[in-house]
């Protein structure tokens, strides 16, 4: 014998993180431009500044430059086209979403694109909030340098300036000191420009073609004298270039 049983439709409520923002405004703002050198930012005042990024690459240069020869021209702007576009749309989506706004992720957005989402949204959902900027324009007279950082917000508690990185494949710590010297810089501009020191740097790493994310914390101190190293390696590299010596 066999009794009829109801059924009920139940209505589930997809529930989304808020972040909670507690933003520092800063009055300036900084332009930016494409030379010979690298990327400069003009600062307050007048003065020029070289990116982070151009300082930081300058060293890698060779090796890039022997990359490229060995893949070939073709197939080495095609992997870097790939790479640029990837870091774009996780960048922006993650933007969007810190911000709490609905639809963060782009409407058929790759697939490769989706998958690095939900790894780094997960983290973004368990681990930060508080957030204080997203994407603003940090600049040193101490280090003469300026750049733009992702997110400074709280990481597990504790205040932090967060970097956002995308990859192509798992990468050592080892791998990735330019990303810690860079975000130790963003941590010294941040203190000169506010008042308020940040030890804690942190990356967010996804990797393409994986549900796999890697969290690295360092502390911004152990990076502050090589990157006054780097930057003074660059800085010696433009007088000699200058006066005609390369």
């Amino acid at each position: 014998m066999f009794r009829y049983c109801p059924f009920y439709v139940v209505k589930f409520t997809l529930i989304v993180k808020e972040f909670k923002h507690n933003p520092i405004e800063l009055e300036y703002n900084l332009s930016a431009k494409s030379t010979k050198a690298g990327r400069l930012y003009q600062v307050p005042g007048g003065n020029y500044y070289p990116s982070m990024t151009t300082v930081l690459g300058w060293a890698t240069k060779d090796k890039i430059h022997a990359w490229r020869k060995a893949v070939g021209a073709e197939e080495a702007n095609r992997i870097s086209r790939h790479a640029c576009a990837r870091g774009n749309a996780v960048h922006y989506t993650a933007e969007r979403y810190l911000n709490n706004e609905e639809g963060a992720l782009k409407e058929n957005e790759m697939p490769h694109v989706v998958q690095m989402w939900n790894s780094m949204k997960k983290i973004l959902d368990e681990r930060v909030d508080n957030i204080v900027m997203q994407e603003c324009p940090l600049y040193s007279d101490e280090l003469m340098l300026a750049g733009r950082v992702d997110l400074i917000a709280e990481f597990d508690g504790k205040l932090s300036i967060i970097d956002f990185k995308t990859s192509s494949r798992h990468k050592s710590a080892e791998e990735i000191t330019g990303y810690f010297l860079q975000e130790c810089g963003y941590a010294v501009m941040f203190e000169e420009r506010t008042g308020i020191k940040i030890d804690q740097i942190v990356t967010i790493m996804v990797i393409e073609g994986t549900e796999d994310s890697k969290v690295f914390i360092e502390s911004r101190d152990k990076w502050v004298k090589e990157l006054k190293r780097r930057r003074d390696e660059y800085f010696s590299y433009l007088n000699r270039k200058i006066k005609g010596n390369e």
